[in-house]
């Protein structure tokens, strides 16, 4: 399974001390550094100008010892159905109407439970946090960080959910935090500590998310952002993501041959990373992401094929003409990844391990048809 290639043992970093970022004093935000032959991540940061909701079984009894009326259940049962009813509203970009033959009873419940977790207001980042909430950040920036955190997380091997939940916590704790440049890495490095505790089997130690800044920040400065992160979080790290759609879209994706193989499940990972540099794409919901990544990789592997089918509609609940914005904004990054801050999400996909999917090239274009 894809999870296990990647949740595979992390290597030890003793046989090859190769810094991943450098310390960024700061002088360094006034000079003009000449750009090294081998490319030093986060080199450029301060150089850039400043522009479960769960059914109750019948038989469940109260703290007395007897069986809860007939009624109550009937109670939960019913607010369960209005919280479905209202994830299906319009308002979020699902619509549907009782007449229509699409249905979404065959959905999973926990679906619908994950699609109504990644709605709630405190699970969602500012779209535009930069220009309401930042003065001294900007959106090169964070693409600078997010490029290097993924090479960081690729060197450890850490599993994709690690790397986006921490662009989560990062781009929420930044909606509400005014932060200065010369922390934005020690909060990616610390959100990236938190998540990998959550996710990994075998997290990195402190010291080594010290370690990947050349030693930039201490110890002690990494876990007291850590702390802070965590009380942001109020503790409740777990988030949908992406990656988590991702995972259960592939039951309904894999209608075809082609995109039954371990090709198709890397391509569509590799097109949703993309979709974590960008700062735009933080206006979609990850469930649409993640759409628009099984939308892009059908296309990529079959062109001429038409990419979203109806069994794809009632199984996410996304017709063709709701992913058209998300779609052309990945597409757009798809094909233009080559750029310098999305350059390390390309060459982690052009790894053979991930089967080289970061070599497949899209279509230029994609019909305009495809989205009616």
């Amino acid at each position: 399974m894809m999870e296990e290639q990647e949740n595979c043992t992390r290597i030890t970093r003793a046989s090859k001390k190769r810094p991943f970022g450098i310390a960024m004093s700061n002088s360094s935000i006034h000079q003009n550094v000449a750009v090294p032959t081998k490319r030093v991540a986060l080199g450029d940061l301060t150089n850039v100008p400043t522009a479960a909701a769960a059914v109750i079984p019948s038989n469940r009894q109260d703290f007395t010892g007897t069986k809860k009326p007939k009624a109550a259940h009937q109670v939960k049962k019913k607010t369960l159905d209005n919280r479905v009813e209202e994830i299906r509203k319009p308002e979020i970009d699902v619509e549907v109407r009782h007449d229509d033959p699409l249905e979404y009873a065959d959905a999973p419940l926990i679906y619908w439970h994950l699609r109504m977790l990644e709605v709630e207001e405190n699970r969602r980042p500012q779209p535009n946090y930069m220009e309401k909430v930042q003065r001294d950040i900007t959106p090169t920036m964070r693409e600078i960080l997010v490029d290097w955190l993924v090479e960081v997380a690729d060197e450890y091997k850490l599993v994709s959910d690690t790397l986006h939940l921490t662009v989560d916590y990062i781009d929420r704790f930044l909606s509400s935090h005014t932060l200065s440049r010369t922390k934005l890495q020690l909060l990616g490095v610390s959100s990236m500590l938190v998540a990998s505790k959550f996710e990994e089997i075998n997290p990195p130690r402190v010291e080594e998310f010290c370690y990947m800044t050349d030693n930039t920040y201490t110890k002690e400065e990494v876990v007291n952002m850590e702390l802070d992160v965590l009380k942001f979080l109020n503790y409740d790290m777990g988030n949908p993501t992406a990656r988590t759609f991702i995972r259960i879209f592939m039951e309904a994706a894999q209608d075809n041959p082609a995109f039954s193989s371990m090709q198709f499940q890397f391509l569509a990972c590799y097109i949703a990373e993309l979709s974590l540099v960008d700062y735009t794409c933080m206006r979609f919901l990850p469930s649409m992401i993640a759409a628009s990544s099984i939308f892009l990789a059908r296309i990529t592997m079959l062109p001429h094929t038409r990419p979203w089918t109806l069994a794809l509609q009632q199984f996410t609940g996304y017709a063709s003409y709701q992913l058209k914005e998300c779609v052309l904004a990945i597409h757009h990054q798809q094909c233009s990844s080559t750029e310098t801050s999305r350059r390390a999400v390309k060459e982690k996909y052009m790894e053979h391990k991930f089967k080289s999917v970061a070599a497949l090239c899209p279509p230029s274009q994609i019909p305009h048809h495809y989205f009616e």
